[in-house]
């Protein structure tokens, strides 16, 4: 019955090849315990659906104003366009009739059966490449149901499962994925629990937990880690020193890819969201080779990027 068990997503991204080995099949899942402030996919946060307006495409017809049953849009006398996100109820109407598509929803529930018809029309991508399904978000152990039974179909179905994830959930919730899961994208943000409490808006403990159960029971080989280099929060030596001290104690991992900040302000603007980072700065050459030679002084093998 696991084909009527539904979750939502918001994408699904074909031909990906950063998001674990060969050439894979994205599936971004919402809703997310964490608050980063550099969140790159900040409408996976939300486990509702979340109305996105990009104003380049908008003509300004006030279609959206004039359909809106709560009247939650207006226009100023620029023509710059205002949604009251309180009385916003994301109905979609304004998005079904919006001529441009300036207005979407993003999210949208959908069935393991649904969802295995779109990631099996790039099979042969995954047969050919080694590649497979990633599921990411947002956290996809936020919805744990539909993420196991998702897993299992693709299981069925001989489709390698990568998962892209936080590690942040219950280890209840880790125990019964870990056996459908071919590879895990670990990331690893602040290694201070202070720290990783106000930039998160969780503790790192039951991270750094799930992180040794996995090498516990001989899955470290299968972890790819992953560290977001975020200018004056990750990136000090301080917090690189820490992570680097803790993967060695723990041992078996082969690789880290570091992932460097960039910008995406404008998502947050669109969503109607607020954007806390103090900078817009990408991490330096000189910083991103830092840590490069840190990792790879305890054994890791450094890639940039996913």
């Amino acid at each position: 019955m696991f084909k009527l068990v539904k979750g939502i997503i918001f994408d699904i991204k074909r031909y990906a090849i950063h998001d674990g080995p060969g050439i894979r099949t994205t599936v971004f899942m919402k809703g997310c315990p964490l608050r980063c402030w550099w969140c790159h996919n900040p409408e996976g946060i939300s486990p509702r659906p979340q109305l996105m307006y990009l104003e380049y495409k908008c003509i300004h017809c006030h279609t959206c104003v004039n359909v809106c049953p709560l009247r939650a849009i207006t226009f100023d006398e620029n023509e710059v366009q205002h949604i009251d996100r309180e009385k916003c109820d994301v109905c979609g109407v304004c998005a079904e009739f919006c001529p441009t598509s300036a207005l979407k929803l993003v999210g949208r529930t959908i069935t393991v059966d649904e969802l295995m018809k779109e990631v099996e029309r790039d099979v042969n991508l995954y047969d050919s490449s080694g590649g497979g399904v990633t599921f990411s978000g947002g956290e996809p152990l936020f919805q744990p149901k539909f993420l196991v039974e998702a897993l299992k179909a693709s299981k069925e179905r001989h489709i390698n499962t990568a998962l892209d994830t936080s590690g942040y959930a219950p280890l209840d919730v880790l125990k019964k994925v870990e056996p459908l899961v071919d590879v895990f994208l670990y990331d690893l943000k602040l290694f201070d629990e202070e720290e990783h409490i106000k930039y998160t808006g969780v503790s790192n403990k039951i991270i750094k937990r799930n992180l040794e159960f996995l090498v516990k029971i001989g899955r470290a080989k299968d972890v790819l880690l992953r560290f977001p280099v975020i200018p004056g929060i990750t990136d000090t030596e301080r917090n690189v020193s820490g992570w680097a001290r803790f993967v060695s104690s723990l041992g078996g991992f082969e690789r880290i890819h570091l992932l460097p900040f960039h910008d995406v302000s404008e998502k947050y603007r669109r969503l109607g969201m607020e954007y806390r980072m103090p900078t817009r700065e990408k991490p330096s050459e000189e910083t991103m080779k830092r840590i490069a030679e840190e990792f790879e002084e305890i054994g890791l093998e450094v890639v940039r990027g996913g």
